[in-house]
């Protein structure tokens, strides 16, 4: 039974909206008469798609948008625009709605919205419960040595584990800090030679040496080889640069009191108090982040579905 939240404080159009879904029997139509009372709605009863009038007293269909973004990022909503709400409109489908309907075409265009609404997001919740049943995957990357695809890189492997259910989300920032300080290193100390001394010495002239050498030879045309194993286990990112290497015998304890302060550190330091390992190669051109997992059993997605059959009670709420 899909179940749709229809949020409006006009009795009319709230009987009218109801109405036209309830043509389909495997609809179940709730109410809500404000902002408010909807988001105590949906946590009584978690709705399949909320349908949201845009102007009401309290908090509006835009704010509506944004809190059940925040709270609920899998429930699409879809707005129900008037003359007047326009301009509301347009920043809440920015927000995060999933498409919108005009009042005067309610009859028209509803069911066919809501229709194709629903169809998009059970793709979407498939899409995300067949990604915790993925048991491993082995990525690799050979990156340009081009600052800005650095931070889109981490992106998608904090978004890989993320839908695997590898990392909770408390730590997956954690994780991608430790990634970009890596890659990061890869790019500036590695594949640019530009030394972490200099840094300390003049901050400018460091940055200054970086971007000469981003452009010009042998520098501009080396790589960053990023190889990814994510398992149920463990993640494990391997970092590699094209450039000389060091002997990683001889970096300092970036743990040590007498060290957090120096920049060179701070990226070392990072890796190794969000990573449970870390590891340089012997010819100091790459390193090995790893960290420890618990992956969640994808069945508590079907024990969720079932707690919310069995918490379903009749809907009380004036139409």
């Amino acid at each position: 039974m899909v179940r749709i939240l229809v949020v409006d404080d006009s009795t009319m159009d709230r009987r009218l909206a109801g109405g036209l879904l309830r043509r389909d029997p495997s609809w179940e139509v709730m109410f809500a008469e404000d902002g408010e009372n909807a988001l105590q709605q949906i946590e009584l009863h978690l709705p399949d798609l909320v349908l949201t009038d845009m102007q009401m007293p309290g908090m509006d269909g835009l704010q509506l948008v944004q809190a059940v973004r925040e709270s609920y990022p899998l429930i699409p909503v879809v707005l129900m625009t008037a003359r007047g709400s326009e301009e509301l409109a347009v920043q809440a489908l920015q927000e995060g709605a999933a498409s919108y309907v005009s009042k005067r075409q309610l009859s028209f265009d509803l069911v066919e919205t809501v229709e194709r609404v629903l169809n998009s997001a059970d793709k979407r919740r498939n899409f995300s419960r067949l990604m915790t049943r993925l048991k491993s995957r082995e990525l690799q990357f050979e990156l340009e040595n081009d600052l800005t695809l650095l931070p889109a890189a981490v992106q998608y492997m904090q978004d890989m584990c993320g839908e695997m259910r590898l990392i909770p989300e408390a730590d997956r920032l954690r994780v991608s800090v430790a990634l970009e300080e890596a890659l990061v290193n890869a790019y500036y100390h590695g594949n640019l030679e530009v030394s972490s001394d200099l840094r300390e010495q003049d901050h400018a002239a460091y940055y200054d040496l970086a971007k000469a050498r981003s452009e010009q030879e042998p520098w501009s045309s080396r790589r960053i080889h990023l190889k990814v194993q994510l398992s149920s286990r463990e993640c494990v990112f391997s970092i590699r640069d094209e450039g000389p290497g060091f002997d990683p015998s001889t970096l300092r304890d970036a743990t040590a009191v007498e060290n957090l302060d120096r920049p060179c550190g701070r990226g070392l330091l990072l890796m190794r108090t969000f990573m449970n390992s870390v590891e340089f190669g012997p010819s100091g051109n790459e390193v090995i982040l790893k960290k420890e997992v618990k992956a969640q059993d994808p069945r508590e997605d079907e024990d969720d579905e079932c707690s919310r059959d069995v918490a379903e009670t009749e809907n009380d709420s004036a139409v």
